[in-house]
């Protein structure tokens, strides 16, 4: 996607930039306005990593920093964002890679779906973050009693039909879901597993934006578990 071809920062901050100032300025309180003191810059995938990891701890012990989520922050965004990580997740409501992480406005490249599945446009979106901001660090997050895994195994099981496009999702999960069925342990909690080595096997497997720059040593995919019950976040692929 040559940058000639599309002015890539435009579909990402124009139009909503100033509307967002006008609701943060409605909406917060003083002690908010002031912009969280920078971070040192993130230069390696270890780094970026390294980050999330420190940021989840942060999380799990109650003693979040909540940075980069004052209006200075806004303002100093308005112009252009610089994600250092990219995150794959599903869209669970109790998942939100920015509160788990502790991360804040700029920090994460959001990409989330029910089941965490890597689609073509999720795909497009994905190879535009590592394209044009250069985010060092994809992360397929998939989590504990996943509804999306849970539907898909139950209509396995029944032989029954999602209503609606929910079957497209229960579809795409189903070759992912099926084969580990039959192993011992929990079923969800194995597909769960299954379904994020196989996002991140795909990621690099249909993409050679991606897989290019992991070969070069500037870019690291790696699968991840969000437990619902601690807040915990731990490395599975």
């Amino acid at each position: 996607m040559a940058r000639s071809q599309l002015s890539r920062r435009s579909l990402l901050t124009a139009g909503g930039a100033a509307a967002a100032v006008a609701l943060g300025a409605a909406t917060a309180s003083p002690s908010a306005a002031a912009a969280t003191p920078a971070d040192d810059p993130v230069e390696t995938p270890a780094e970026a990593l390294r980050r999330l990891r420190a940021g989840n701890r942060r999380f799990v012990s109650g003693h979040g920093r909540h940075p980069h989520q004052g209006l200075a922050d806004l303002h100093r965004l308005a112009a252009g964002q610089h994600p250092f990580a990219i995150t794959v997740g599903c869209a669970d409501s109790r998942v939100a890679p920015e509160v788990l992480f502790d991360q804040g406005l700029g920090d994460l490249f959001d990409n989330r779906v029910a089941g965490n599945i890597v689609d073509d446009l999720l795909l497009g979106s994905i190879e535009f973050a590592v394209e044009e901001f250069g985010s060092l660090a994809i992360v397929v997050l998939g989590h504990e009693r996943c509804g999306a895994i849970s539907a898909t195994i139950n209509a396995i099981r029944t032989g029954g039909t999602a209503p609606g496009h929910i079957r497209t999702i229960v579809d795409s999960l189903r070759p992912i879901v099926e084969p580990v069925l039959g192993q011992p342990g929990d079923p969800v909690e194995n597909a769960v597993r299954a379904n994020v080595a196989a996002q991140v096997q795909a990621l690099s497997a249909r993409s050679t934006i991606i897989a290019e720059r992991v070969e070069q040593g500037t870019l690291r995919v790696v699968g991840a578990r969000y437990d619902l019950d601690n807040g915990q976040v731990s490395l599975v692929a």
